[in-house]
């Protein structure tokens, strides 16, 4: 959007739940938050981009709440497009959810970006019906995986593969010299082995237990916060002394973060929801000029200087290996330099040109 946003004015709708929420308390707290945010005007973040919170029921399976939540969605996003004076509008989707509502805005293109097989993660199934519909209705459908263009090009034959970028120029920051490193990672025992991202369920536990008993002389960082559906699968780390919940982080210090690390982990687990996933965490990774080390996922293979564990002992033995024989990280980081976002819009902006011509128009 930030690469966008340079020729185009934006309208983000901030997500709309793709599940009914829990009783935990991290559930109350975005609900208070949700609410919060409704009762914002509409505003502009960053030049060009400008931000609504709409309120939602997360109940798919009722077609009485879905109806209720197309008209008042439709009303709150047609006023703030009133708003900021919009016209000739370009619905890019990229969450299902928003299927609800998507060609009932008065928009005269309709893509449908999927980054992740949604119905299969915990709790979502009641959405397929509403993303499969939203599928066959787009004028246009990007996918940013193999498995998702396998799975989802029956459903429109206008889909198109772009896999994901990297915000190159700022995790090559963890290059700089002069970058200081946090003061909660500094000085921890090394080997450092780290992860950035969202502590999910899709995160397998189990196989970094594996690596703290392995490398007990070092230390296992985990940046991120954890979400509600791991909240009992992640208690099996309880109590490992090298492991390390350092929480949260702005963006802006990923790469200070990167720096600390001497190898980095996308240890996922291996199902449906992440065999079609394209983690951007390991380009963010080969960016910072990082030792990468994954799990058996299809899109990572593509990667140069991603080592892939086909199971727990060869993941923990790539482990090793990439410390061992540690690559430059400057030549690591300059062959992922054509990933970046500015080349993936240029992919969008090609194929969008060439559905135009094809079709007089997307819709």
């Amino acid at each position: 959007m930030r690469v966008l946003a340079k020729e185009n004015r934006i309208l983000w709708i901030n997500a709309i739940a793709n599940r009914m929420p829990t009783a935990s308390s991290k559930d109350v707290s975005r609900i208070f938050k949700k609410l919060k945010g409704f009762t914002e005007p509409v505003r502009e973040v960053e030049p060009n981009i400008f931000v609504l919170n709409p309120l939602a029921i997360p109940a798919y399976g009722s077609k009485l709440i879905v109806d209720l939540n197309q008209r008042s969605l439709v009303r709150q996003v047609k006023k703030a497009m009133r708003k900021l004076g919009f016209s000739n509008v370009v619905n890019m989707v990229f969450n299902p959810a928003a299927g609800m509502i998507a060609g009932r805005l008065g928009e005269s293109e309709l893509i449908y970006y999927c980054v992740d097989e949604y119905t299969a993660f915990t709790g979502s199934a009641a959405l397929k019906e509403i993303e499969e519909k939203l599928f066959r209705m787009s004028d246009l459908v990007i996918v940013s995986a193999e498995m998702l263009y396998d799975s989802k090009k029956q459903f429109n034959e206008n889909t198109h593969i772009i896999r994901h970028g990297t915000d190159w120029r700022h995790f090559r920051t963890a290059l700089d010299p002069a970058l200081t490193i946090p003061d909660d990672v500094n000085g921890l025992p090394r080997p450092i082995i780290g992860f950035h991202g969202l502590l999910a369920d899709w995160v397998d536990f189990e196989l970094i237990k594996k690596v703290a008993e392995r490398f007990k002389v070092g230390s296992v960082v985990l940046v991120g916060k954890i979400s509600v559906d791991a909240e009992e699968k992640i208690k099996v780390l309880d109590g490992i002394p090298n492991i390390h919940f350092l929480g949260r982080k702005p963006y802006e210090q990923l790469p200070a973060y990167c720096k600390a690390f001497d190898v980095a982990l996308n240890p996922f687990t291996i199902n449906e929801l992440t065999l079609a996933a394209n983690p951007l965490k390991v380009r963010e990774y080969l960016a910072a000029g990082l030792p990468v080390v994954s799990t058996d996922i299809p899109e990572v293979r593509i990667l140069e200087d991603c080592l892939v564990g086909t199971d727990h002992d060869d993941f923990i033995s790539k482990i090793e290996s990439s410390l061992a024989e540690p690559k430059p990280r400057e030549a690591v980081s300059d062959r992922i330099r054509h990933e970046s976002w500015e080349a993936k819009i240029d992919e969008l902006r090609s194929i969008v040109a060439a559905s135009r011509n094809k079709n007089g128009g997307l819709r």
